[in-house]
């Protein structure tokens, strides 16, 4: 297909092995970490509410809510999967990125439910139970294996540059400092003699949780706005122009990510006098420069203007300031 006498470069000719080879990391993920939260949850709830600890019970059940995030996940990787059609010609990546923001509300709202119910139990003015011994082996527990988790997920939110997963993975080590804080209110608990300190823990876990959130949504509220084009990777498309011979004056230039994968537009310059075929020739060169700099690139479009064509420019960023972008940068 041409576009503004240009040809669309679409994936590269590795783009569908490296598409199979993300949805097969997301679902070993996701199938990981729905089979250790499940135990986990189990144990957390069931000794929790055994030897009376509030923060322990509020950590078994962020944990459920982590195998509803894998649940999510799986169905997710269905979708992703699928090619494009007529009524998705970008394909179906943007599902991940939609997936990421309703579970970031999930977590948000799991987290409040915590914060209420430990503020209720602090204002009741009951005497509240001291855990016992059982409760924190059970945190040791956790706090060991979702580290294990947190660098499970890490790694292989890493390989299939999943913003899905990446999210699971700030989850994770946020459930780690959550394990870590129930530890250090039983700690207190048994020191003191009182079960307050474990209730406020539950509130802290709450924010915690509130609060990874709040993160989450902000990563892919930029991804769904079309955002996430940051200094390094203009510098690429500045860097590439330069190193193009016959290309000058980029602008217009734009960047969104669609689940891991880049889109790019830009246009260039080219000597008016040269012929299509020569102008076009140059407009594959600048895209395979961007390919050698930037990994995982989903398409390309470059549009051939003569030089100096001094047209009004509405969107994107030009070459001054991407220059001063990277000025800002050092």
């Amino acid at each position: 297909m041409k576009r503004n006498g240009v040809k669309a470069v679409g994936a590269p000719a590795s783009g569908a092995a490296t598409a199979a080879d993300k949805t097969r990391t997301i679902r070993r993920a996701a199938v990981t970490a729905a089979s250790v939260n499940a135990v986990l949850a189990a144990l957390k709830i069931t000794t929790g509410l055994y030897a009376g600890s509030g923060a322990l019970v509020g950590d078994g059940i962020d944990s459920v809510g982590d195998v509803l995030i894998s649940a999510v996940t799986l169905f997710v990787v269905g979708v992703i999967s699928k090619p494009a059609d007529a009524e998705h010609p970008w394909g179906h990546g943007r599902a991940e990125t939609v997936a990421t923001a309703f579970l970031s509300f999930l977590i948000f709202f799991m987290g409040a439910e915590i914060i209420i119910s430990a503020v209720r139990a602090l204002m009741s003015g009951e005497n509240l139970d001291t855990p016992g011994a059982a409760a924190a082996a059970a945190a040791g527990v956790s706090v060991a294996c979702k580290l294990l988790l947190a660098l499970n997920q890490y790694f292989l939110g890493k390989k299939a540059d999943s913003p899905l997963l990446k999210a699971n993975a700030k989850n994770m080590a946020g459930d780690v400092m959550v394990s870590v804080g129930v530890l250090a209110g039983l700690g207190v608990s048994a020191l003191t003699g009182s079960a307050h300190a474990d209730a406020a823990v539950e509130v802290a876990i709450g924010l915690w949780i509130t609060g990874t959130a709040v993160g989450i949504f902000r990563e892919a509220n930029m991804e769904l706005m079309d955002g996430g084009g940051g200094m390094a990777q203009y510098r690429v498309i500045l860097e590439a122009v330069e190193a193009t011979e016959g290309a000058d004056n980029p602008h217009r230039a734009r960047m969104r990510k669609i689940a891991g994968f880049w889109d790019i537009d830009l246009d260039i310059e080219v000597d008016p006098g040269l012929a299509v075929s020569e102008a076009h020739a140059i407009a594959c060169r600048v895209e395979a420069e961007i390919k050698k700099r930037l990994e995982h690139v989903y398409d390309i479009m470059v549009h051939i203007e003569p030089r100096g064509d001094k047209s009004a420019e509405t969107y994107g960023l030009d070459e001054g300031d991407m220059e001063d972008m990277l000025t800002g940068e050092e």
